[in-house]
């Protein structure tokens, strides 16, 4: 089709039936480009849409204007070698807001109702009630104060569980206890879940490490304290997050990030009792509204508009 609007190159390492449906009613008068179709001349885009980018993507596109990142994070592409100072725009959506805050209550709920030990009680055929303490009892700290973190906690909160937050620089929310990075030991002390939403960079790398998981809240109403991760696998140190669940220092935790992706078969992670997995999926995608908030952006730029949540390099998100 052709187009004086200028293309837009797509390369997401997605389900391929979502990104063909999505496309069918997107992007009207662009023409629209496959990186995985390798004989594609990609010398016309201006934009990319890429979440996990082929290393090769920008020598085959080095005409961009503009890059969108087809989630939150954007990790994934300030680690491509050579990256030209191009402005790199975050995917933030009330889609992707809700199935993560829905994600993090879920598994916050299943901790303070013990699914785990319940799980492991089914297939051994027992029936046995376990005590269950109330979630106003239960001190949840969120670290990371972003749009994710924020409706999580407000969600976690009309659960009726107490929520506090911590961030590297201070910040002011209605009915919740924050600290900034003076005040982090402190968060931990009071701290029975600990919900890491945090992006990856060079400050949070390998920052859930065994130093910090036993500064978490002892002898709390859940027995120990929780880890729940769905920020980046690369902020845990996944040998001590495994010797804590191993030794007691966690009682419990629910991962949806690793360091390395899929977990491997044989993962020592996959046969623990006490924690739940899931494959990175926390906070799925929709395509669609992904490729409706890239036509908002790409107008706003076109028509000399501020475009929205571009990344601000020097800290990474």
């Amino acid at each position: 089709m052709s187009s004086s609007k200028p293309a837009v190159v797509i390369d997401l390492k997605f389900e391929r039936r979502e990104i063909d449906a999505a496309l069918s009613h997107a992007l009207p008068g662009r023409k629209v480009m496959l990186a995985a179709d390798k004989d594609q001349d990609l010398s016309s885009a201006r934009y990319a849409v890429v979440w996990k980018p082929d290393r090769d993507l920008l020598l085959r596109a080095p005409n961009l204007q503009v890059l969108f990142s087809g989630g939150a994070g954007v990790d994934h592409i300030l680690t491509i070698p050579d990256l030209p100072p191009l402005p790199i725009v975050r995917f933030v959506d009330e889609s992707l807001t809700t199935r993560m805050s829905e994600w993090v209550v879920l598994q916050c709920l299943s901790h303070l109702r013990q699914a785990p030990a319940y799980r492991r009680q089914q297939r051994e055929h027992l029936w046995r009630e376990l005590p269950q303490p109330e979630a106003k009892d239960v001190t949840v700290g969120i670290m990371g104060l972003g749009v994710l973190g924020r409706d999580s906690a407000a969600k976690l909160k009309m659960m009726g569980f107490n929520v506090i937050g911590w961030s590297r620089r201070a910040k002011d929310i209605e009915d919740i206890d924050t600290f900034d990075n003076s005040g982090l030991d402190d968060f931990l002390s009071r701290t029975d879940i600990l919900v890491g939403l945090l992006p990856l960079t060079p400050d949070t790398r390998a920052l859930f490490n065994a130093g910090l998981f036993r500064k978490l809240r002892r002898g709390g109403p859940l027995g120990g304290p929780v880890f729940i991760n769905a920020g980046r696998g690369g902020s845990q140190v996944e040998r001590d997050l495994l010797e804590a669940l191993s030794n007691g220092t966690l009682c419990g935790a629910s991962l949806d990030v690793f360091e390395v992706e899929p977990l491997p078969a044989d993962s020592p992670f996959w046969s623990l009792e006490n924690i739940i997995i899931t494959p990175h999926a926390a906070s799925a995608t929709d395509v669609r509204a992904l490729l409706r908030h890239v036509e908002q952006q790409i107008d706003r730029y076109e028509t000399n508009q501020p475009m929205q949540h571009v990344v601000d390099r020097t800290v990474g998100y």
